[in-house]
């Protein structure tokens, strides 16, 4: 451990693990560290289901209903989006022009603009050249361009548009779905990364406690654990490593809800994932609802778990996601949470710490995703480049590329 590194990591939540992932295959030397002994922070995934029960204090032990507690596998924060026949038959002809612009849209060719210019027209002129009603606004803002307010409309429609295009082109990958889910749960992703860091040389230590982090100068200079120094040039942590250099922004309510039947009206899907735009419920933020089940390996044979997720406005934040949990009646067991959204104070150029953001309450990665782009953007002066992260042979055999 008295050793000099590039960077030092704290924590292996996603954001943590997927940074250490690209920083050890950019050719820094990395030391990634946890204080727990198991993989994925606040986005691992719970199993057996009598651990899920133990963590939320809940004194009884899971009935023989719930089948064999191995077989279970929950997520506490889910985070890729399910979808089967969500969008229905509304304004059909209309919406299906909208998506035909949308499609052939080509910002370098002026001809597919049809009167919009995308860097003045607004989002909310476009909707109305296509004579859409506000449920479809509703839907096309908050479930396919995954926009958490209505500030989009009132801006110049090119992000929104390409936002569009890129769940068009995901749903024309797969055929059924623009999502994507792991078999047993996210806990395996963040383990994924790990793996990857540790074929490009990282070091990894789980079970280890962090002392102190050393500055000098201002500056982040190493970390301290059970006595000993490792130092380093550069951080990387979630919050809870750094509570004084972190501010509370909000909270966050979680309800992971098991179930013995499908979502109602979604076809029988055995996935699904439902967005509540706030126009809808007089709200401030939209409320969402995860819903994955057996066929994903998470749950015991013909058993169902949808996650109902918000940003808490109110004092009464159970009675916020009331109009999600009607979707999901009956309800066999409910696990309440309240979460914290920590986010840092300062953007770690000078102290070269850098913090990754508390998860949020959307189910899909857009607001994760963008949080890694900025830190390594903050980290390194240049934008990420998907180019310079091809697969090698190497990181699959764990050989040199012949």
């Amino acid at each position: 451990m008295d050793e000099e590194y590039d960077v030092i990591v704290l924590g292996t939540g996603l954001t943590e693990c997927i940074l250490s992932g690209i920083m050890s295959v950019n050719g820094k030397k990395v030391l990634h560290m946890d204080r727990n002994p198991y993989y994925g922070g606040e986005s691992s995934s719970i199993t057996p289901l009598e651990e899920l029960y133990k963590r939320f204090e809940l004194t009884d032990s899971p009935p023989e209903s719930m089948g064999r507690g191995r077989d279970w596998n929950v997520d506490l924060i889910p985070k890729f989006l399910m979808a089967n026949d969500l969008m229905g038959m509304f304004e059909k002809r209309r919406f299906r022009k909208f998506l035909v612009f949308v499609a052939n849209f080509d910002e370098n060719d002026p001809k597919t603009f049809e009167g919009v210019d995308p860097k003045v027209t607004t989002m909310k002129d476009v909707y109305k050249k296509f004579d859409l009603g506000q449920d479809v606004i509703d839907f096309t803002g908050h479930a396919l361009a995954l926009y958490r307010t209505d500030d989009y409309l009132d801006v110049p429609c090119l992000e929104t548009i390409n936002r569009i295009k890129l769940y068009s082109e995901s749903l024309a990958r797969y055929g059924k779905s623009p999502y994507l889910y792991p078999l047993y749960g996210l806990g395996e992703l963040p383990q994924g990364f790990a793996r990857l860091s540790a074929i490009y040389g990282g070091t990894y230590m789980l079970n280890k406690p962090v002392e102190e982090i050393v500055m000098e100068d201002g500056h982040v200079v190493g970390v301290k654990s059970e006595g000993e120094v490792a130092r380093c040039k550069q951080l990387i942590c979630d919050p809870s490593y750094i509570q004084d250099r972190v501010r509370k922004a909000g909270q966050v309510i979680r309800v992971i809800c098991i179930l013995s039947h499908p979502i109602k009206n979604t076809n029988d899907a055995n996935s699904c994932q439902i967005i509540i735009p706030q126009n809808q419920v007089n709200r401030k933020s939209d409320i969402y609802v995860c819903m994955i089940s057996y066929a994903h390996n998470v749950a015991a044979q013909g058993k169902y778990i949808a996650i109902v997720s918000t940003t808490v406005e109110t004092s009464e934040p159970e009675a916020e996601i009331e109009p999600a949990l009607e979707l999901l009646e009956p309800i066999d067991q409910k696990f309440v949470s309240l979460s914290d959204l920590y986010e840092p104070t300062d953007d770690g150029t000078e102290s070269q710490i850098f913090a990754s953001s508390a998860y949020d309450a959307t189910t899909h990665f857009e607001t994760t995703c963008n949080d890694i782009k900025d830190i390594y953007k903050r980290m390194t002066g240049s934008d990420f480049d998907f180019e310079n992260m091809k697969r090698k042979q190497n990181d699959v055999f764990g050989e040199d590329e012949q």
